[in-house]
């Protein structure tokens, strides 16, 4: 059996489309692609534009799309640090259980530590029992009095006219 070479690195803009059919394939497995309604174009102006406000990671297996990280920074007011928020994380189906998830996590853990973060976050479904395992395992602290809150659509159109 030959082995296979696991590669991550930082997304260029040529992967635009493997990260929008990565985050297709997310979507669905969250039972969530109703709410999915941005497009290729959006994620290459908002990764690769001007002014980006996200970055990705490219997991391949032997140069084949197995995953992405998609981060951005943040900052702590307490600690008076950036840190790495961890906007999604996912690995195909095909792909679980070969380390991909935890090659992920540990290049965004150090990339935060060579960029003097305080902190590496994120958040999981509370249905997601595998991923909730999985992050306790990688030293992951589950803050349950923390509330997720997101002003979002009508809503957040509504800020307009106050």
């Amino acid at each position: 059996m030959v082995s296979s070479q696991l590669t991550i690195r930082p997304a260029v803009p040529a992967d635009a489309r493997t990260i929008f059919d990565l985050i297709c394939a997310l979507a669905d497995y969250e039972k969530l692609r109703h709410e999915m309604v941005g497009s290729v174009e959006n994620l290459q102006a908002h990764l690769f534009g001007d002014r980006p406000f996200a970055e990705a990671l490219l997991a391949e297996v032997d140069a084949q799309a197995a995953g992405f990280a998609l981060f951005f920074h943040n900052y702590s007011t307490f600690l008076m640090q950036p840190g790495i928020y961890l906007e999604d994380l996912f690995v195909l189906p095909d792909y679980r259980r070969q380390g991909i998830g935890r090659a992920l996590l540990i290049h965004l853990g150090k990339l935060a530590l060579e960029r003097g973060c305080g902190r590496f976050e994120w958040n999981v479904l509370d249905w997601n029992s595998p991923a909730i395992a999985f992050y306790k395992e990688m030293g992951a602290e589950i803050k349950p009095e923390w509330q997720l809150c997101r002003v979002g659509g009508e809503a957040l159109q509504a800020f307009e006219s106050m």
